[in-house]
């Protein structure tokens, strides 16, 4: 994982040693479950891991914030984020049963405390009121994410930023935005993860948020 140390330089020996064994488990298990396409698990630190953590590029969480990551697939953007912030409580769920059971046994592998894994669809998750922020890679449009996760949403905001939703999304990005409600007055902000990332693969990619 030298490409995410070079990016992350402050990891502990800690951190470093489960993003390797994080590596070697997904290797593993791709073998018996589908969760990254063959073709591209060679590209999972770039492409996967790296993006995943391009979150914490953009936004900071106080210790004991909660997030949901909703339609998390085998554990990305969740399980590289708890990884990197372990004060930080992730709640990782998908409508998939195999790729939930990968992240069990991938958080447990990594002695990851702080990661709870469900299998269910954002629309069953009986957790009203209870997150700071739902954060999500390549699911859904923006509005339909929002209204996934505004009810889930706590009221109180005690983070930097109000309560919402941060996703990371590729390519044309305005007609998702003006899709939103308020035909597109929803207070939303666009990061390039181009411009903290070399990568060329990250060009027309973003971190976005939307408030909740």
């Amino acid at each position: 994982m030298k490409v995410v140390q070079h990016y992350f330089p402050d990891l502990n020996a800690d951190q470093y040693a489960r993003f390797a064994q994080l590596e070697a488990q997904y290797r593993d298990w791709n073998t018996k479950v589908n969760v990254i396409s063959r073709q591209d698990i060679e590209n999972l630190e770039v492409r996967h891991v790296l993006h995943s953590l391009a979150i914490a590029k953009v936004f900071q969480f106080k210790p004991g914030a909660r997030l949901l990551d909703l339609g998390t697939g085998g554990g990305f953007p969740g399980i590289p984020m708890a990884i990197l912030l372990p004060e930080v409580q992730f709640t990782l769920i998908d409508g998939t049963g195999k790729k939930i059971t990968v992240v069990r046994e991938v958080a447990q592998a990594l002695g990851l405390t702080n990661v709870t894994a469900r299998h269910c669809r954002a629309e069953d998750l009986k957790m009203p009121g209870t997150f700071d922020f739902v954060i999500s890679r390549a699911v859904a449009p923006l509005d339909k994410l929002l209204g996934w996760s505004q009810r889930l949403l706590k009221k109180k905001h005690t983070q930097a930023y109000p309560n919402g939703l941060i996703a990371l999304k590729g390519g044309k990005i305005q007609p998702e935005i003006a899709a939103l409600p308020g035909d597109g007055s929803s207070y939303t902000e666009l990061f390039p993860i181009s411009s903290f990332y070399d990568d060329p693969w990250f060009e027309e990619k973003w971190v976005v948020y939307v408030q909740g």
